[in-house]
C-alpha cells in the first residue's frame, strides 16, 4: 500500500480532486456512534457545501470523460446511478471549448469572494492535481483559512509539531520544531484546547509518538493506529482507438455512477471519470519560452526585490534553452520533443482513467517500528493485508471493465494489480477512530481524545470505516460538528 500525502497552507484542498459529495445515507448505519446519524450530519453537510462554494459542472462544459461515462452508464443499463458531481470550483457560464486557447488564463474572470480573497474562474487546464493556477479551487486557504484569520486566528507555516504534554494546571503544551530555510529551531505555545488535523498518517503518528516514544499521554486507547482504511482508491486506464477523451482537460473529477448500494456483486463502489495534468506540457511550456517569457518573469519579482526561486528556475529555463539553440547543444531535440508534445496533439488523448472508491474492509493497523540501527528513530509503518478488501477491488475492476467494453475500449489493468496485488491511495481513513469508549475507539463523537479533556483530532484519522466516495466533505462536516459542540 502506498499513500499519497503532503504538507500546505490549505491541507489536502490544494490538490485533491474538488469532489466535495455528501456520504451515502446507509454510511452511519454501521460502526458510528449512536449520536452520528445521517440526519445529525446533515446540517454540517450543508455548512460545507456553503463554505466551499460547491457547483456541479455546466451543461455548456461538459468534457468528453463526462461524456464517455454517461454514454458507458446508458449503454450498459445504469442510467439511473449516473449523476454528475458537485464541485468546490468556480466555473464561468459563458466559458467554453469553441474559444480560442480556451484552456490559457487569459480567459479566466477575477472575482472577490466573500471572504476578502481573490479568485478566478475555470478554464479546464486540467491542473487540479497539482494546485489551480487561476485560484479557481475553493481551497481551504480561500474559505475557512481565510474567514479564522479575520477572526484572529495566527497561521504559521514550515512549523512541525513534535510532541503535545499535558499542562499541570490543565491544558496542553504543543512542542514543534520550525523548519526556515535549511535551519531547525524548536519552541512551544500552551493552550487550554488543543485541536490536531494532520490528517490520517499524520495525527494518528503524532499520537503514537506521544504515547509509545515520548511517554507524555501514556494513556491514550490501545485502539490507536487500528481500523485503517485506503477507501478501495483504484485507478483502471482504459485505450479508446480514434477517439479523443483528452483526460487531461477539464475538472480532475466531473460525474460518477453509484454502487454504494451493493446491487453488484455485493459489494459497494463508486465510479468516477478521471483525469490527470498534462505533465508535458507543464514542462515544455518553459522549456520552450522565448525572450519575451523571460522579460515577463524578470519583471515580476516579490516586495523585496528579489525573485523567487520559481521564477530563478524558469529564468534558467529560458537561458537554458536559448543556449541550446544557440550552441546545438545534444538535449536540444528533447527540448524541442517536448515543445512539440505541449501543443495541440495530446499523445494521451486517447485513454480513459477510469477512477473509483469503494467499501474495503478498514482493517490496516498504523503502529511505530524500531529502528533497525541503535540510535535511530522509529518510523510509521502500516501493517496491510490486501485478503479481507480484495473483493470490493475485484468488483471495481469487473465494472470498469464491463463499461470500457460497452463503449469501445479496452482496458489495462495495471499490473501492481494484477501481479503485485499492490494499491495506492490519496484518500487514507482512520488510525484515531471515533468510538463509544476506550476500549473500541480513541475520540468520542466529539472529536475528544478518551483521557484526555481537551484534546481533539478533527480530520480523516477519527473516520471509523472507510466512506466509499470521496471524503472531504464527510471530513469537513464532522470538524464543523466538532467545532460546533466544542463552542
Amino acid at each position: 500500500m502506498a499513500v499519497a500525502q503532503g504538507a500546505g497552507v490549505g491541507g489536502g484542498s490544494l490538490i485533491f480532486a474538488n469532489v466535495v459529495v455528501d456520504a451515502h445515507p446507509g454510511t452511519f448505519e454501521q460502526g458510528w456512534p449512536s449520536e452520528i446519524t445521517r440526519g445529525e450530519m446533515q446540517p454540517y453537510y450543508d455548512r460545507v457545501a456553503r463554505m466551499m462554494n460547491v457547483h456541479t459542472l455546466p451543461t455548456n462544459q461538459m468534457t468528453a470523460r463526462y461524456r464517455l461515462l454517461q454514454e458507458a452508464a446508458s449503454a450498459a443499463g445504469f442510467q439511473s446511478r449516473f449523476r454528475p458531481l458537485p464541485l468546490a470550483v468556480t466555473f464561468d457560464p459563458e466559458w467554453h471549448y469553441g474559444l480560442n486557447e480556451p484552456f490559457s488564463g487569459r480567459h479566466a474572470k477575477t472575482w472577490t469572494n466573500e471572504h476578502g480573497m481573490t479568485q478566478g474562474t475555470c478554464v479546464h487546464c486540467g491542473n487540479c492535481d497539482i494546485g489551480c493556477q487561476v485560484r479557481a479551487k475553493n481551497t481551504l486557504d480561500l474559505n475557512y483559512l481565510a474567514r479564522a484569520e479575520q477572526q484572529g486566528a495566527e497561521i504559521r507555516p514550515l512549523h512541525m509539531v513534535t510532541s503535545v504534554s499535558p499542562e499541570p494546571g490543565g491544558g496542553y503544551r504543543v512542542h514543534y520544531a520550525r523548519l526556515d530555510q535549511g535551519r531547525r529551531t524548536t519552541g512551544s505555545e500552551t493552550a487550554r484546547i488543543v485541536v490536531l488535523a494532520a490528517g490520517s498518517l499524520g495525527s494518528t503518528e503524532l499520537l503514537l509518538r506521544c504515547r509509545d516514544e515520548h511517554g507524555t499521554l501514556p494513556e491514550i486507547s490501545d485502539h490507536l493506529g487500528r481500523n485503517w482504511s485506503s477507501n478501495a482508491d483504484f485507478l483502471t486506464p482504459a485505450v479508446y482507438t480514434g477517439r479523443a477523451i483528452s483526460p487531461t482537460r477539464g475538472p480532475t473529477i466531473t460525474c460518477a455512477l453509484d454502487f454504494l448500494d451493493g446491487a453488484e456483486h455485493g459489494e459497494q463502489f463508486f465510479i468516477e471519470d478521471g483525469g490527470f495534468p498534462d505533465m508535458l506540457h507543464n514542462l515544455a511550456e518553459p522549456l520552450s519560452a522565448r525572450g519575451r517569457r523571460t522579460t515577463l518573469l524578470m519583471g515580476a519579482r516579490n516586495p523585496a526585490g528579489r525573485a523567487t526561486a520559481m521564477q530563478r528556475t524558469m529564468m534558467q529555463a529560458a537561458v537554458l534553452t536559448r543556449a541550446g539553440r544557440q550552441w546545438n547543444l545534444p538535449w536540444r531535440g528533447a527540448v524541442g520533443a517536448l515543445a512539440r508534445m505541449s501543443g495541440r496533439d495530446d499523445p494521451l488523448s486517447s485513454v480513459m482513467p477510469w477512477f473509483a472508491q469503494g467499501i474495503d474492509a478498514a482493517d490496516g493497523m498504523l503502529y511505530l517500528a524500531r529502528p533497525w540501527r541503535r540510535g535511530g528513530r522509529r518510523q510509521l509503518k502500516l501493517r496491510w493485508n490486501i485478503r479481507r478488501s480484495r473483493a470490493v477491488i475485484d468488483a471495481i475492476v469487473h465494472m470498469h471493465t464491463l463499461l470500457s467494453k460497452a463503449t469501445g475500449g479496452k482496458v489495462r489493468v495495471p499490473p501492481s494489480w494484477s501481479v503485485m496485488r499492490q494499491l495506492v491511495t490519496p484518500h487514507p481513513l482512520g488510525g484515531c477512530n471515533i468510538g463509544t469508549t476506550r476500549a473500541n475507539g480513541v475520540v468520542n463523537h466529539r472529536g475528544e481524545v478518551f483521557g484526555y479533556p481537551g484534546l481533539f483530532v478533527a480530520d480523516g484519522a477519527i473516520v471509523p470505516r472507510a466512506i466509499g466516495l470521496n471524503p472531504s466533505k464527510t471530513i469537513a462536516a464532522l470538524a464543523e460538528r466538532i467545532a460546533a459542540l466544542m463552542n
